[in-house]
């Protein structure tokens, strides 16, 4: 198991790597300029570009982008921020879109799972239906008309929470963005949980553990949500990649200053800031690449079976 695992970290930063090197290439020959020429003069643009190396050859500017990556330098920007270097906006960026996405996984991962097992376990009754009708509207209604309804009832109708995010009171912020964006995350985790543990049920290894006199939580916690909540898993990991790099619409509406609506702000403004797409996109990209890896660990940890074929095939 463990040199699989090192096996797959290897394969991993070597994706992690090409697509780097790609996304570097696309965003290096995207039409437009880089920075704000109704500001500045085509002798002023052609020094900027030749002090930000962006004349040389391709495989040159890769070489020293990717140096200065590896010690978590990212440039500055060309037109947002006044020229602020990357890093430090980046990482308030993360930290409010982690911990809002953080937010948003833990109660839209258990709220899901306890509904979709609510509805497994009385199937055809009420709380089935409940399930199914509420998995179709998180599913088929966005976040961001979420957002706007929670914004008029809790922040403009009762007033108990701020109507746009505040840095300075974080928690009571974090709240209506937190359950606007985990809603999705809630209706795809009970549906896929309500139909795998549906399936698992009517198998014949539970159904020979009924014979033996198994009931209850014992036997939906030995037997069928542990074999139920592979599938799960594997549905939720793009979910968390979506949440912790922040919802677009959600976070431009509410003006959190996270990830998402940095996204927007580099491709938006007076000029493409190519330097903040392509930082995003590899944290985009690493953080994919990321979940993807612990997601193939988790599988051998949910079922030993996964374990044996891997170190069959290593």
């Amino acid at each position: 198991m463990v040199k699989y695992i090192l096996k797959r970290v290897g394969i991993a930063v070597l994706t992690l790597l090409i697509i780097t090197f790609l996304l570097f290439v696309l965003v290096r020959i995207m039409p437009g300029n880089p920075f704000p020429s109704e500001r500045m003069t085509d002798e002023a643009i052609a020094a900027k570009r030749e002090e930000m190396g962006l004349n040389d050859p391709i495989l040159v500017q890769f070489w020293a982008y990717m140096k200065n990556v590896l010690r978590g330098d990212f440039g500055k920007g060309t037109s947002l921020y006044n020229g602020a270097p990357i890093k430090t906006v980046l990482n308030k960026a993360m930290s409010n879109s982690f911990k809002i996405g953080g937010m948003a996984i833990l109660l839209g991962t258990v709220v899901g799972l306890l509904l979709g097992i609510v509805a497994a376990l009385n199937r055809d009754k009420f709380w089935d239906v409940f399930c199914s009708v509420f998995s179709i509207l998180g599913v088929c209604v966005p976040a961001y008309v979420f957002l706007i309804f929670l914004q008029y009832t809790f922040a403009f109708k009762i007033n108990l929470l701020p109507y746009f995010f505040d840095s300075t009171a974080f928690l009571e912020s974090s709240v209506i963005p937190a359950i606007s964006m985990s809603l999705f995350t809630m209706s795809t985790v009970a549906r896929f949980t309500r139909n795998e543990m549906v399936e698992v049920i009517d198998s014949d290894y539970v159904l020979l553990a009924e014979s033996k006199g198994m009931y209850g939580w014992q036997l939906v916690n030995r037997h069928i949500l542990r074999n139920a909540l592979i599938p799960v898993v594997t549905v939720l990991a793009p979910l968390i990649v979506d949440l912790l790099t922040g919802a677009l619409v959600v976070e431009k509406i509410y003006g959190i200053q996270g990830i998402g609506k940095l996204m927007v702000d580099s491709i938006s403004g007076e000029g493409i800031d190519y330097n903040y797409v392509l930082a995003l996109a590899i944290l985009y990209s690493a953080l994919y690449i990321g979940i993807m890896l612990v997601l193939d660990i988790v599988y051998g940890l949910l079922d030993p079976r996964i374990r044996v074929s891997k170190k069959g095939g290593e």
